[in-house]
């Protein structure tokens, strides 16, 4: 077993390796009695079946992790070199434009407003699982990148999304919608402000069933930031809770950000689009600091596997006027930090 994160999880630099007392797996967020105070969890996407009360593809993957965790030492990586060789994609090129005008027309329909889709890329690791994430982190930092291997599989994020961020009576969420290559791009984009409003709003709606009444504020609207490969766009929502993580996870798990609106109709329509499993990506996981503080990232820019193959997942957000080449180049654009040929 081996857990390693990234510093700014610890409010720290560089990386630390967990040292792991203990790997609880539990089927349903009920099923969980006691959460050690320090500790790090991972949600698969696939809770969505309880939370949402709907029959979606059955995952493989134990719907909920949690390592109770000793202590942390400071970690000096030396990767080595790996190489990935893409065996396949769940969607080709032409499967994944038909379906976002799929989804334009259950949007003009009415039946949807936003949809995140998702492709997998299937790929042979020549090489360590570890290093491949240290080689990833490096070609685009983020705040929430982890590497889990549990010994039967491996997680590798590097997400730069946050879902939920509690520290005392305070949640935060910064959900993300709008990526480019192009900072001026993003500025000016109107589709990609329209499709944040959108995310923005539905967490509002999540947190707000949970949160104090009359505590809920948007301090950040379509706030840009830069990474080495690419701009994204992210809004913050705050709010005043006294509930529990299990809690607060059951009423706004899945994410609005990488499901759509309205979320439990974009759950099940995107069951159909995608002919893939998500497993944990667009789940979540993270940090739990204590009886009542813990961050959550989303599980986005995720790769799941076991010895020698792995899975890589993208994904974006469809709205009316998508265009379906845009939005394949912005999944390719999300695919160059984690696989380069």
């Amino acid at each position: 077993m081996q857990l390693v994160l990234s510093g700014n999880w610890l409010v720290k630099k560089g990386f630390y390796e967990a040292e792991i007392e203990d790997i609880k797996l539990y089927n349903s967020l009920d099923s969980i009695k006691e959460i050690p105070p320090l500790s790090f969890a991972v949600f698969s996407y696939h809770l969505a079946t309880h939370t949402l009360e709907l029959n979606i593809k059955e995952s493989e993957l134990p719907p909920v992790l949690i390592a109770k965790i000793k202590k942390f030492k400071k970690l000096a990586p030396k990767p080595k070199k790996t190489k990935l060789i893409l065996k396949g994609k769940s969607l080709n090129d032409d499967e994944f434009k038909a379906g976002v005008l799929k989804i334009r027309s259950l949007i003009e329909d009415g039946t949807v407003y936003q949809i995140n889709l998702t492709n997998r890329f299937d790929f042979e690791l020549c090489g360590d699982p570890v290093s491949l994430f240290f080689n990833f982190y490096k070609n685009q930092p983020v705040p929430y990148g982890f590497f889990l291997d549990t010994g039967s599989f491996f997680v590798i994020s590097g997400s730069m999304e946050l879902f939920l961020e509690k520290t005392g009576n305070k949640l935060i969420s910064k959900p993300i919608k709008g990526t480019s290559k192009y900072l001026k791009f993003l500025q000016n984009s109107e589709k990609d402000k329209a499709e944040n409003l959108m995310i923005t709003d539905m967490m509002r709606n999540d947190i707000g069933r949970i949160a104090h009444i009359g505590s809920i504020k948007v301090p950040e609207l379509f706030k840009i930031t830069k990474y080495r490969t690419l701009y994204q766009m992210h809004s913050t929502v705050e709010g005043q809770t006294d509930k529990s993580m299990i809690e607060i996870i059951k009423q706004t798990f899945p994410p609005a950000s990488v499901t759509g609106a309205p979320k439990r109709k974009t759950v099940e329509m995107i069951d159909t689009l995608e002919p893939h499993n998500r497993e944990y990506y667009c789940g979540c996981a993270g940090l739990i600091k204590n009886e009542t503080d813990f961050t959550l990232s989303i599980l986005i820019r995720t790769a799941i596997g076991s010895k020698n193959a792995l899975s890589y997942y993208a994904g974006c957000g469809i709205v009316w006027d998508s265009d379906p080449e845009s939005e394949l180049n912005e999944l390719h654009l999300k695919v160059k930090a984690f696989y380069e040929k």
